[in-house]
């Protein structure tokens, strides 16, 4: 409290100083919840009062955010808590916060009991039924610099040395409303930062909608695996509160983490839908490869015909040309191509139809061929070059983004997803030692969704212990984080319980 002198209250260089602080913590402070818990406090603090209220100005109405009272050893929504049971204050001239409000009014009233130009009655309920005392009252409204009304700062019951309850020197309502002013500046900055944020968030998820949605059998990968990155750095958090881990993952770098995740499969804009939605082997070319067989039978026919066959080369022909479409519609889906079913494939494509003039008709193209001898999966070399691709064109798209320095990490976080820890990954063969946590967690994220995924036309899903089993097995062998695993496991159970549970 300040020094008092006869004239007037002047405050010693201590308190000054002690002000300025309060100014320059108030203008620091990144967090609204604890920037709001600021304000009441510096308050409570600079007036030697025992009680505060501070209400914020939301939808025509003042809700209750913070409440304090020291002697009573009450405080409520200092930690970002609702206080949901305490009903907004309706804007009515009559209740003095309202007016304070309304008319951007400082109001200082020595003993509420003494007057009669505001509705005191709710205090004066309270005091009846706690044995508390309301007198002294200062009510400050809290502007920021386009004179937007922030909230209401209400203060009760200031005290001298003693303790004794005394009216709020008209000195303090400059100060107070000045750092309150300021407070608010930087209240509608950080709803600023958090609009931006917001839209870039609305933007990002707006992208990789596009990104999913290209194909059904993308469906909710990109979301997925940032729920993923996101739950592995629940754990991690998890863990540095238990002082088993010096990582942690603050509200913001979960969120540029999980903005990664979401934007690391956009270059798959630019994959051809042809590689990205093949399911079998031929997939739409199956149909062109049934009618040509279906046309050398009716040339095979028509030789019969005009005698350049007889029946029985005939019959075997057309038993071949059967035989070969059924082994083509057994090996079109199939998993693994085996040396005999290859070395099938390479005999048939062999085989061509040569008309009156001389012309081959080829019984399969060499596309065709070189589709249908695909060892494991459904894309050839060519494809896989194109669709690993996708990471150098998620690279260059978010290379065109400006991102600001708290953003910057995202597009190498996002372009390096399918490197591996021992530089077996594309497309630059990065090491363990290159590899952001970030990029080591949504690598996990990303393998563990395309072993899990229901919607991929060329596999099916393993179950989740199967799947946990190869991320095991892959950090075993030095391509994955092992800690990033086993966090991730644990997540996934915990999650699987809790699912139950409820």
């Amino acid at each position: 409290m300040w020094t008092m002198t006869e004239e007037k209250v002047k405050p010693t260089n201590a308190e000054l100083k002690k002000i300025l602080n309060i100014g320059i913590k108030l203008s620091t402070e990144k967090n609204r919840d604890h920037l709001l818990a600021s304000i009441l406090e510096s308050g409570m603090d600079i007036t030697h009062c025992d009680a505060s209220t501070l209400y914020l100005f939301e939808d025509g109405k003042l809700h209750f955010k913070i409440m304090k009272t020291l002697s009573q050893h009450i405080s409520r929504g200092e930690d970002g808590e609702l206080i949901d049971d305490m009903p907004p204050v309706p804007m009515t001239e009559r209740n003095v916060c309202s007016y304070a409000a309304l008319h951007r009014e400082i109001i200082n009233i020595p003993d509420v009991y003494d007057n009669t130009r505001f509705d005191f009655s709710g205090p004066k309920k309270y005091d009846a039924l706690t044995g508390y005392h309301t007198q002294s009252l200062l009510v400050i409204p809290i502007e920021n610099n386009e004179d937007e009304l922030i909230g209401v700062l209400q203060l009760l019951n200031a005290m001298d040395e003693e303790g004794k309850v005394i009216p709020f020197d008209s000195e303090y309502e400059i100060i107070i409303r000045s750092l309150g002013a300021q407070a608010a500046i930087e209240m509608t900055n950080l709803k600023y930062v958090q609009e931006v944020k917001r839209q870039l968030r609305s933007f990002v998820e707006a992208m990789s909608t596009a990104i999913d949605e290209r194909t059904p059998y993308n469906g909710s990968h990109t979301r997925k695996v940032a729920e993923y990155a996101g739950m592995i750095a629940d754990y991690i958090n998890k863990q540095h509160q238990a002082g088993a881990c010096d990582d942690y993952f603050d509200e913001n770098r979960k969120d540029k983490l999980e903005l990664a995740a979401l934007l690391h499969d956009i270059g798959k804009m630019v994959v051809p839908l042809s590689i990205m939605n093949r399911a079998t082997r031929l997939d739409r070319d199956l149909g062109t490869v049934e009618t040509r067989f279906r046309l050398l039978e009716a040339y095979y026919m028509i030789d019969k015909m005009k005698g350049r066959i007889d029946e029985a080369e005939y019959q075997k022909r057309i038993a071949y040309l059967r035989e070969s479409m059924d082994f083509i519609h057994r090996i079109d889906g199939k998993g693994v191509l085996d040396d005999a079913d290859y070395d099938r494939v390479q005999e048939l494509a062999g085989h061509s139809y040569v008309n009156d003039a001389g012309e081959p008709l080829p019984y399969l193209t060499k596309r065709e061929k070189d589709r249908l001898s695909i060892r494991k999966g459904t894309l050839t070399e060519d494809d896989r070059r194109q669709m690993e691709y996708h990471v150098v064109m998620t690279e260059k798209i978010l290379g065109k983004v400006r991102f600001n320095k708290n953003y910057e990490d995202i597009p190498k976080w996002a372009a390096s997803h399918h490197e591996l820890l021992d530089g077996s990954g594309y497309p630059r063969h990065l090491k363990g030692a290159d590899l952001a946590l970030e990029t080591r967690m949504i690598t996990v994220a990303d393998v563990y969704d395309a072993l899990t995924a229901r919607d991929r036309p060329y596999k099916k899903p393993v179950s989740q212990e199967k799947a946990l089993g190869i991320l095991k097995d892959m950090a075993d062998e030095g391509k994955l984080d092992c800690r990033l695993v086993e966090y991730l496991a644990a997540a996934v159970r915990e999650k699987e319980v809790k699912g139950k549970e409820s």
